[in-house]
Order: C-alpha cells, then sequence, then structure tokens
C-alpha cells in the first residue's frame, strides 16, 4: 500500500525518491480509505431522519473526527466501527463500495461529481465551514488536480483495498464457523489481531498534515497517560520513520521518537532524535515566529537543558551531564531567562542531592519558583524536601503539614500529576515510619482517585510512576499480612499497566523479586532464595548484598555472612542510608548470638535502637527492642526481657508484619516459661498454661505466611510444655506434628534458645 501511495501522486517535492521540502505543503489527498468515508458521509446525509435513531446518529457523529483525522485504516475495521454505532448503515456503505469497486471507473468519477450537490441549494446537507464539509472540499478539490493516469491508479487502489476488506473479512468468518477448541480459537484470534495491526502500521502511506498531527498527539498523550494503549515500540518507530521519509524536518515526529526510545532505554538514539529535534526546530524557524529575535537562543538554552535531564535519567556519565547543565545555565543566563534557570536550579538539586548542604540549593529553588509564579516546580521543590526531611528523621506532623501546604498548590492550579506524587509520598513516609495501616490507607485513595486531566478515547492518567509506587506498597503490604493471593493479583495487573520495557517497570520487578524472595526463605527453600538474590542485585544492588547475607546466614555459613555484612555497613554508613543501616546491624547481632555470643550483640543492638529513635522509625525501634528482649533471655533475665516486650509489643501487633507478629508471640512464651521456673507449682502451671495460648497464637501467625520451620519449632516448644503439665494426648499430637515437619525439613543446626 506504502508504494501505491508514492506513486499515486505526483509530489514536486520529491526527486527520485528523495523529499527536499516540507510535504505537508500538500494540505491534503485522496486515498481509498478516504473515499470510504466519504461513502459514510454520503450516505448519512442520505439516510432520512426516522431511519437512523437519535443515539446511533449520535454514535457516529463522536466517530466521524477519528476517522477524518486519524490515519488510514483497513476496510474491515472501518466497517467493524461503523457497525458498532449504525448497523444498518455499515450494510448500506458496504454495499455501495462494492458497487464501485466491482463496477467502472466512471462509476468512481460520477460518486465525486455527486458531492458537489452537498453543498448547493438554500439549506445545504453540509456547511462549507464545517469539520465535515471542510473535508469534502478538500477532497473535491485534490480529486479534480489528478491527471488520468493517476485517477485510474487511484480506482486500481480502490478495487485493490476493497478486495483487502473482504478476503479479512471471509477469513473471519471462516475462523468463527472450524474453530471448535476454544483454547486453538484463542490462539489463532490473537495471531489474527496481530496481523492485521502489522498490516495497518504497513500499508499506512504519506499521512496529510491533520492526519500527523492527529497521530502524533494521541501517540504521546498515551504515552503519557496509558501506555499499554499506545502502538509498541517497534510499530511506533516503524510509523515515524515512513513519516519522517515523507518529512524529514517534521520535528515533532523526532520529539514523539525521542520519548519512544527512552521507552526501551535506548540512550543513543534518544540522544540523536532529542538532538535532530531542537535542529529542526530552530531550522523550520517555528521558535522564531512565536518568540521573535529569541527563538534560537531558547531552543539552544532548552536543548542542552533536555540533554541534561536525558543523562540524569540514565544516570550516565555524571561529568557530560554536568556539562550539558552548565552551557543551559550559562545560555539562559546570558538571555536572561528566569524560567530555564529555575529548572537548571532544580536539575542542579538532583545532581547534588547526595551533599550535606544540597538541602539549601532546594530551599533556594522553592523561593525563587514562588516568586516566578512556578506552582509546578514549587510543588516539586517541597516535595523534595519532605522526603529529604523524612530521611533526615523529621516529626511525621511536621512532614504531614508541608505536604498539606504543597496539596494547595496541587488544587489550586489543577496539577493531578502533582497530587498523585503527594499521595504516593505520604503512602511511602508512613511506611517508612512503620505505619502500615495507614500507608494502606493512602495507596487505596489514590488508586480510587479520579484524575483530573482531561484525557481522550476514555483513558486514565494512571501509568505514572506514582500509581507504581502506590501499587508496589499495596502489594508489599498484602504479603506482609500473608494474603499473598491478593498480592499476586496486584503484581499481575501491574505488569498489564507497566510492560517489562516501560520507564517504572523496575519498581514491580523488585517487588515482585522481594515477595518471591521473602517467600522462598519463610519456606526453608534456601536455594530458591539464592537464585533470586542475582535478579534482586540488578535491580537494587544494596538490596541483593543484604538478601545474600541473609540465605548464608540462613544456612549456617556464619563467617561469609559477616564478611559480607560488615562490608554492607559501612557502604550504607557512608551512602547515609539508615533503614538499611539498622536493619544491617540487627543481622549482625543476629550473627552473634547465634555463634553463642549475646554480649557482644548487646552495642549493636543499642546502636541499632538509638538511630532507629534518632530517625523516628517507629517499627525497626519496636523489632530492634525485640531483639534486645531475646538477647536478655539468652543472658537468662527474662523478666526484664518481659518487661521490654511489652514496650515493643503494641507496635508490632497493630502494624506489624506477620511473621514478626508470630515472632514476637513465641519471643513472649518463651520469656514466660523461663520466668516460670522460680515459681510455685500452682503459679507455675498457670504461667506455662498462658505460654501454651501465646504459642497457639504464634503458630497461627506462622501458617498464615506458610512458615514450617518455625511452626515446627512452635509444636516442639509445645510438646514439651505438655508433657511437662502432664498431657499426654496433646504432647503426642504436637510431637507427631513435628516429626512430620522435621522429616520434610533440613534441621537448622542452631539450638531452639538461639533462634529468634
Amino acid at each position: 500500500m506504502a508504494s501505491v501511495h508514492e506513486s499515486l501522486y505526483f509530489n514536486p517535492m520529491m526527486t527520485n525518491g528523495v523529499v527536499h521540502a516540507n510535504v505537508f505543503g500538500i494540505k491534503d489527498w485522496v486515498t481509498p480509505y478516504k473515499i470510504a468515508v466519504l461513502v459514510l458521509l454520503n450516505e448519512m446525509s442520505r439516510t432520512g431522519e426516522g431511519a437512523v435513531s437519535l443515539m446511533e446518529r449520535r454514535r457516529l457523529n463522536q466517530l466521524l473526527l477519528p476517522l477524518l483525522q486519524g490515519p488510514d485504516i483497513t476496510l474491515s475495521k472501518l466497517y467493524k466501527l461503523i457497525e458498532e454505532s449504525c448497523p444498518q448503515l455499515a450494510n448500506s456503505v458496504q454495499i455501495r463500495i462494492k458497487l464501485m469497486a466491482e463496477g467502472e471507473l466512471k462509476d468512481m468519477e460520477q460518486f465525486f461529481d455527486d458531492l458537489s450537490d452537498s453543498f448547493s441549494g438554500t439549506e445545504p446537507e453540509v456547511h462549507k465551514t464545517s469539520v465535515v464539509g471542510l473535508f469534502l472540499r478538500h477532497m473535491i478539490l485534490a480529486y479534480s488536480k489528478l491527471s488520468f493516469s493517476q485517477v485510474f491508479k487511484l480506482y486500481t487502489a480502490l478495487q485493490q483495498y476493497f478486495q483487502n476488506g473482504e478476503k479479512k473479512t471471509v477469513e473471519d468468518a471462516d475462523m468463527e464457523l472450524t474453530s471448535r477448541d476454544e483454547g486453538e480459537r484463542k490462539m489463532e484470534k490473537e495471531e489474527l489481531d496481530v496481523s492485521v495491526r502489522e498490516e495497518e502500521v504497513s500499508c499506512s502511506g504519506p499521512l496529510s498534515q491533520k492526519q500527523a498531527e492527529f497521530f502524533l498527539s494521541q501517540q504521546a498523550s498515551l504515552l503519557k497517560n496509558d501506555e499499554t494503549k499506545a502502538l509498541t515500540p517497534a510499530s511506533l518507530q516503524k510509523e515515524l520513520n515512513n513519516l519522517l521519509k515523507f518529512n524529514p524536518d517534521f520535528a515533532e515526529a523526532h520529539y514523539l521518537s525521542y520519548l519512544n526510545n527512552l521507552r526501551v532505554q535506548d540512550v543513543f538514539s534518544s540522544t540523536h532524535s532529542l538532538l535532530h529535534y531542537f535542529d529542526r526546530l530552530i531550522l523550520t524557524g517555528a521558535e522564531s515566529k512565536s518568540n521573535g529575535e529569541e527563538g534560537y537562543g531558547r531552543s539552544l538554552r532548552y536543548a542542552a537543558l533536555n540533554l541534561a535531564a536525558l543523562h540524569c535519567r540514565f544516570v550516565y556519565r555524571p561529568l557530560s551531564l554536568q556539562l550539558a547543565l552548565q552551557e543551559a545555565i550559562r545560555i539562559a543566563q546570558e538571555s536572561n531567562d528566569h524560567v530555564c534557570l529555575q529548572h537548571c536550579l532544580s536539575w542542579l538539586y538532583v545532581l547534588g542531592q547526595k551533599r550535606s548542604d544540597s538541602y539549601v540549593l532546594l530551599e533556594h529553588s522553592v523561593k525563587k519558583a514562588v516568586h516566578f509564579g512556578l506552582p509546578y516546580l514549587a510543588s516539586l521543590g517541597i516535595q523534595s524536601l519532605v522526603q529529604q526531611r523524612a530521611f533526615a528523621g523529621k516529626t511525621a506532623n511536621k512532614l504531614m503539614d508541608a505536604l498539606k501546604d504543597s496539596d494547595l498548590l496541587h488544587w489550586k492550579h489543577s496539577l493531578s500529576e502533582l497530587i498523585d506524587i503527594s499521595i504516593a509520598q505520604k503512602t511511602a513516609i508512613w511506611r517508612l515510619y512503620g505505619r502500615s495501616t495507614m500507608a494502606l490507607q493512602q495507596a487505596q485513595m489514590l488508586l480510587s482517585m479520579n484524575s483530573l486531566e482531561a484525557v481522550n478515547a476514555g483513558v486514565q492518567q494512571n501509568n505514572t510512576e506514582s500509581f507504581a509506587v502506590a501499587l508496589c506498597h499495596l502489594a508489599e503490604l498484602h504479603a506482609e499480612q500473608g494474603c499473598f493471593a491478593a498480592a499476586s493479583e496486584v503484581l499481575k495487573h501491574l505488569k498489564e499497566r507497566f510492560p517489562p520495557n516501560s520507564q517504572h517497570a523496575q519498581l514491580w520487578m523488585l517487588c515482585d523479586q522481594k515477595i518471591q524472595f521473602d517467600r522462598a526463605m519463610n519456606d526453608g527453600k534456601y536455594h530458591l532464595a539464592d537464585s533470586l538474590v542475582t535478579g534482586i542485585t540488578a535491580l537494587n544492588s544494596i538490596e541483593g548484598v543484604y538478601r545474600k547475607a541473609v540465605v548464608l546466614q540462613a544456612q549456617n555459613q556464619m563467617s561469609e555472612a559477616h564478611k559480607l555484612l560488615q562490608k554492607l555497613l559501612v557502604h550504607c554508613q557512608k551512602l547515609k542510608n539508615t533503614e538499611m543501616v539498622i536493619s544491617v546491624l540487627l543481622s549482625v547481632a543476629e550473627l552473634y548470638w547465634r555463634s553463642s555470643s549475646p554480649t557482644i550483640a548487646l552495642p549493636m543492638l543499642l546502636q541499632a535502637l538509638a538511630l532507629s529513635k534518632e530517625y523516628r522509625l517507629q517499627y525497626l525501634a519496636s523489632e530492634t527492642v525485640l531483639n534486645l528482649a531475646f538477647a536478655q533471655l539468652i543472658l537468662g533475665i527474662p523478666e526484664q526481657a518481659l518487661s521490654l516486650l511489652h514496650m515493643a509489643i503494641e507496635p508490632i501487633l497493630a502494624d506489624g508484619a506477620i511473621l514478626d507478629k508470630g515472632r514476637a508471640m513465641f519471643l513472649v512464651a518463651k520469656c514466660q516459661v523461663a520466668s516460670a521456673a522460680s515459681y510455685d507449682q500452682p503459679k507455675k502451671a498457670e504461667a506455662l498454661e498462658a505460654a501454651i495460648e501465646n504459642l497457639n497464637e504464634a503458630k497461627n501467625y506462622f501458617a498464615k505466611v506458610d512458615c514450617k520451620e518455625r511452626i515446627r519449632d512452635v509444636v516442639y516448644f509445645q510438646a514439651r510444655l505438655y508433657h511437662t503439665l502432664g498431657k499426654t494426648q496433646e504432647r503426642n499430637r504436637c510431637a507427631m506434628l513435628f516429626r512430620q515437619l522435621h522429616q520434610e525439613l533440613p534441621s537448622h543446626g542452631v539450638p531452639l534458645i538461639n533462634h529468634l
């Protein structure tokens, strides 16, 4: 079809297949698809008021604009679209096109002659200045300019277009009749759909200016708001290459090519397309027309700024990023462009955010953005400040007050994207502080919100980073509570919403790997957990190293785990990653008491507790107190361990993961049993009964996350307690369950008292 388009119309701007000027100088031309649309318009005008219902006519009117502005589509797809709106009219259009294609050339000539009658009379069917009227006039004018040979080629193309559409309709009918097996029918349908899409992409020839602009704006909107509904990266690039073949100086096509290459993380092609975009923007003079003499310089400074943003996006060549940013700042200062300078200031913060004094730069950026009336930049600056203060350990009420102020800006200026970011930020802050219930509420609030931004074609603005973050938090929160089926459903939706080649796919990939790792560790499948470490490391090196140390520790490779944790501790302290520093300290302490050195573990635990209190990480503080209580139990002071547990257990039971709840209740039972050693017989029996109740609760928690290794420890402990109380039947039941689990699972080789 592309070859038909190229040979059908004489293009004075093309010599030997090379375009020498803007092909969009020709406003419109006739194609077989546009003849089909003209037939539809003609049939609509001929159909009486009573023949088509009001709802059908309304659907047809809504269908017309995308048909007039969009790229050419196959005849079978056009029939399908018309049939969905008005089946009766679809049949009339099909018969009319068939008569024209199977008739003679004079039938097409007569059809175009009759089109002019639409404008005649005192009350014409179509107004000349309406959208449909302008389209009809363009088509009539373009057809009248064709030579006889070109008219003949157009008629031949129409016949071919009709035959392809009929062939596709017959194939669909045959497939529905002959398919018996449901699975095979689904597979064949999917293959057919793919071939049709590829055919549509390959058959699109040179687009008119309106078609090209509509196609580019539609695809750009889909890439921003709902990437899954946009063309695949390969198909979109093929379309853009076809568009640029006829008009290499079309700047917007180069920019969409840049966005498309970002989807597949192609640094070289992204840079190439971005540079071409700004080159063409300067050459076409579009900037100078709208901005006077400033246009040329404005393009140059924003080109440098976009290049810096591109390098920052790929965390790639810091020196080139710095140089591009310096170039943008220099040109902006020469031109006295305060808006561009504010953007540069924001990127300077991103470049140097690891420095201790970066918050000064950020505060200055927020003040300047407010002064120059840039609410978007001001709000982004406040969001970044809140994030920085959260990591610095500021209280939650101050952070939420700051976010409330930024929310006022969002609602005032209808900045829907920043409203989503703000809610996702609140979700992350509540999780950082260990308030899972509040985090869950914020995540669900974001997912139930309707976007403020008007998006065409029923597209929701839900493939942004904030939605990905909220969904990942939701999956992790469900997995922590043992709801693995719900977590799988959330991850399945994430995979559909954010395909593997999309920008934010790494978020759900890491989340999925972490959940699988935790499940494997709970099941005692350390070999499977070890195989997942590689994938986690590829996505997050620090998290991967920590998980590797956890696996080594579980496999009793203490010296290797200790070396890895010490290296990780030094690295995280340099990066000021407080959350990971505390987790590493807790793991090192566990190594010491599992090596029968609980006294060495105490300084580590106290350091972790001090950090978690300083940075207000409530949940990590509770977990540290839990570890301190266990250390005191090992050291033989269970009464103090019990008093410590009463401080820590409430936040764990309120907001903790199911596994941590089980560990807490198991530890309470151990402390109760150890404390009961000095009691008299009636009081001791009462204490042991209370311990058994707590063990039952711990066992229920462990069963929810399918942690068989810990269930084995619990039933062993219960069997011993029942034996002490003389309850033979209960003891035997627990002993039988322990034996079954012990045969199924490998022994961890660590005494029960040294295993939290």
